[in-house]
């Protein structure tokens, strides 16, 4: 399941990002790259007040990062692309602790996690592409042993 996520309500969650750094969107955005490899998911990340000259959308991977303009919300931005998936936004997940936000995402029935939620999401290990246990080997028995000999040193005629 793709997630939308509130780029800067996510940042204000997390403990080694700041807002109040020049790079913390491209910190996040790093985060969520390698989110996105170990769990195999993508990402719409949405930030408001870009400066001008910056791009509107840019792809980092299997993150797509959004950088709204002045005159605009992410979480308008957010609300509009929920309204762009129409009946699809019940395959997405929304990530924002905004309540606005979270009620947009429940009209649209996309899933919704906080952005506390969320970080325990990126901190927790890689889903196991071998995810039925190995049975430990028993060591042969003296007939399989036999049977196996006979197999591999015929005697000789």
């Amino acid at each position: 399941m793709p997630y939308i996520i509130d780029g800067h309500n996510l940042i204000g969650k997390l403990p080694n990002i700041s807002l109040r750094e020049i790079d913390d969107e491209i910190q996040l955005i790093e985060i969520l790259q390698d989110f996105c490899h170990r769990q195999n998911k993508t990402v719409e990340v949405y930030f408001d007040s870009a400066p001008a000259g910056t791009p509107r959308a840019r792809k980092y991977g299997s993150v797509t990062a959004y950088f709204v303009r002045s005159g605009k919300t992410a979480d308008q931005a957010i609300m509009e692309r929920l309204k762009a998936l129409d009946k699809a936004a019940r395959n997405w997940t929304v990530v924002s602790s905004d309540h606005q936000v979270q009620k947009a995402a429940q009209a649209s029935r996309a899933s919704i996690l906080t952005s506390e939620a969320f970080i325990a999401l990126l901190t927790s290990p890689s889903p196991s592409h071998n995810s039925i246990p190995e049975k430990p080997e028993q060591p042969l028995s003296e007939s399989e042993v036999e049977d196996w000999l006979k197999v591999f040193h015929p005697k000789n005629k």
